[in-house]
């Protein structure tokens, strides 16, 4: 019965540490996402204003 507790414990504590760093690195991918698309965003925004886009 020991036997089962400490390996409870030590999965437990496994997959809670797991857990944040997944979360973690989670957030850091969808900030880079985030961030490329914005600036595709800009870049075409500043393509057609260069390039003299008609704003209907």
């Amino acid at each position: 019965m020991l036997k089962t507790i400490l390996i409870k414990k030590v999965y437990t504590e496994a997959f809670r540490h797991l857990g944040n760093q997944i979360v973690k690195n989670g957030f850091k991918i969808y900030f880079w996402i985030c961030t490329a698309l914005f600036a595709m965003v800009l870049y075409a925004f500043a393509y057609r204003l260069i390039n003299g886009f008609i704003w209907d």
